[in-house]
């Protein structure tokens, strides 16, 4: 068997527990923004942490603009890292556009993934006028990307500081400027036009896996609007509430965010019948 996807992933396997356990990236970001969460679940699971292509230190000479210009080029790289590690009944934890590459690994291998647990996702970041509010109007988006292209620099201050909205945690917003400072522009922008301009929501409804939704306070890419829209979409979906604001609760709350998802993997059905703890 190569280990070609582990390599090229830049893969890291951790823990003593049997059952695996991933945790995805969301966008601009590599496997070092889960280390405050991953290293409380490596008693009771393999841990398995990676960085997409591209980015962090995965090799960079696998980056190809063609398969990565779809979201399908990430989806096949992590369906790859499960296959060559055998794996089965996995948790999948994904951040951002991470819980749409989980979404759509699911779909694709349902006997795969057991559970998805989603931090901030959003199938869509547009607004429509057909009354669904993604939380950008087009326009914004463009500037964005147009910001990227022309001053990449300044493109990362804006986007760390629309990351964390507010937050009292300004160190955090320190430090996702520096990460996205060390990231190539070019690969970025491409990234940021997948992740920005693709609508998943037709997909929602193919999702047979259960999925926990953890979704934080002001929320500058996800309104609370997306997270209800993704509840009552998908088939069995919990839905609890971080008190973190900004877009990254597993960041300046990793106790919280910890909390959030053993409690729903320990008593996810008790969780769902009482709607305690936040959830609903």
């Amino acid at each position: 068997m190569t280990q070609r996807a582990r390599t090229q992933n830049n893969v890291t396997l951790k823990g003593r527990g049997k059952q695996p356990i991933i945790f995805a990236p969301g966008f601009g970001f590599d496997q070092e923004v889960w280390a405050a969460v991953a290293k409380s679940f490596e008693d009771d699971y393999q841990v398995i942490l990676f960085d997409y292509v591209g980015f962090g230190q995965s090799d960079i000479t696998a980056y190809d603009p063609k398969k990565y210009s779809t979201i399908s080029g990430y989806v096949e790289d992590v369906l790859a890292i499960c296959n060559e590690l055998a794996l089965d009944n996995v948790v999948f934890v994904g951040h951002s556009v991470g819980s749409m590459i989980g979404m759509l690994a699911s779909i694709q291998q349902p006997d795969l993934i057991s559970k998805l647990i989603m931090i901030g996702p959003s199938p869509f970041f547009l607004n429509e006028t057909s009354g669904y509010q993604g939380g950008f109007e087009k326009e914004e988006l463009d500037g964005l990307i147009e910001l990227m292209e022309k001053n990449y620099l300044e493109c990362t201050t804006t986007i760390s500081k629309a990351i964390m909205n507010g937050s009292d945690y300004k160190q955090f917003e320190s430090e996702i400027e520096a990460q996205f400072r060390l990231n190539d522009p070019v690969i970025t922008n491409q990234f940021a036009k997948v992740c920005f301009y693709t609508d998943y929501r037709e997909q929602l409804k193919n999702v047979t896996v259960p999925t926990l939704i953890i979704q934080s306070a002001n929320d500058l890419f996800v309104p609370e609007e997306v997270a209800y829209y993704m509840k009552e979409t998908l088939a069995n979906c919990v839905l609890s509430y971080s008190s973190a604001i900004g877009h990254c609760s597993h960041i300046s709350h990793p106790t919280e965010t910890i909390h959030l998802i053993q409690n729903y993997l320990n008593e996810p059905f008790a969780s769902q019948l009482q709607g305690t703890g936040g959830m609903m």
